[in-house]
């Protein structure tokens, strides 16, 4: 199935942490149940629609690695695959 999300909408896949820290530390099971953060951009909107008609340009692209809100999108499921969909203002920045 495609998606096309509408307007500044964004599709993410979650990426999860690892359990066990660089050092070593292993990371209890409470610290898995906490929402994911970061995630993948999987698909994007074309833009919000401006007043004037036009189209605010998207500032994330598709295969962007991105942080967001804790709890800015919405989980949903699709075909069995779990994703995050979000406004772009959800994103906080690019991870490069």
């Amino acid at each position: 199935m495609n998606l096309h999300p509408l307007n500044d909408h964004i599709f993410l896949e979650p990426l999860e942490e690892e359990k066990t820290t660089k050092s070593g530390i292993v990371l209890p099971e409470t610290a898995e149940k906490q929402k994911p953060i970061k995630g993948k951009v999987v698909a994007v909107g074309p833009g919000k629609l401006l007043e004037n008609g036009q189209r605010a340009p998207m500032s994330v692209k598709v295969g962007n690695v991105v942080l967001f809100k804790k709890y800015g999108p919405d989980e949903l499921e699709v075909d069995g695959k779990k994703y995050l969909v979000g406004e772009e203002a959800d994103i906080l920045a690019i991870i490069e």
